[in-house]
């Protein structure tokens, strides 16, 4: 354990002084009052400054929407717990006996949500020049490397901007069904264009994700 945290040490560039605020930040709310939950909400604060930040830097032209959806892209849930997998923070986090039993050092939430509690830690212990550091080291290959803002626009916003350029009228979404039980719901939906009544169909775990889906089926059927 110890070497894993030395080693976490040399990939954050930072080598705390108070060793008991990097074991609070890898401490889940499952194992312990004094868990990361509060040192997160500082990271995440934190984070969210210094990415936009840097974002602004190198993105001079792009407008306030490009660089939302690009910081967006970069401290969502899924990015993070790449970075904290990267960081082998699943072998040093600190479990409840259940989160442990159910994998929940694999679980993304638990890992994005520990590297903002490191980043958070990192600020109390060494100060904002610090966890400005270790932010743009954990991001370095990620911001040399950002994709075209335009990719990241969901698919429901593509389509609605594609029809209004061809002056189209817009998309009717409908739901078709709902089925499972309230913690596995399922729902079935469609895409309808009102002038040509073309359609998709799609399912998802919520409403919001099949009608993603639904609508990225009908730009692929619009182009094709």
């Amino acid at each position: 354990m110890r070497d894993l945290a030395n080693d976490l040490s040399l990939h954050l560039g930072y080598q705390f002084r108070d060793a008991a605020l990097l074991q609070q930040a890898l401490t889940h709310r499952s194992y312990a009052h004094g868990n990361n939950e509060r040192l997160e909400f500082l990271g995440d604060g934190l984070l969210n400054f210094v990415i936009g930040e840097r974002l602004y830097s190198l993105q001079p032209k792009a407008e306030e929407g490009a660089l939302s959806r690009l910081r967006a892209s970069l401290v969502r849930e899924e990015t993070l717990a790449r970075l904290g997998r990267d960081l082998q923070l699943g072998e040093l986090l600190r479990l409840g006996e259940s989160e442990l039993k159910s994998g929940g050092y694999r679980r993304d939430s638990i890992l994005a949500d520990a590297v903002e509690a490191v980043i958070g830690a990192v600020y109390l212990d060494g100060g904002f020049e610090a966890a400005r550091a270790v932010c743009e080291r954990l991001y370095a290959p990620l911001l040399a490397d950002l994709p075209d803002a335009e990719s990241l626009k969901d698919p429901k916003t593509r389509l609605q901007e594609a029809l209004q350029a061809d002056g189209r009228p817009l998309p009717r979404y409908e739901i078709l069904s709902e089925s499972g039980p309230p913690h596995a719901r399922r729902f079935a939906v469609r895409c309808l264009l009102p002038d040509n009544e073309s359609f998709t169909e799609s399912e998802g775990a919520s409403r919001r994700s099949a009608e993603q889906r639904a609508a990225e089926l009908m730009i692929a059927k619009i182009h094709a």
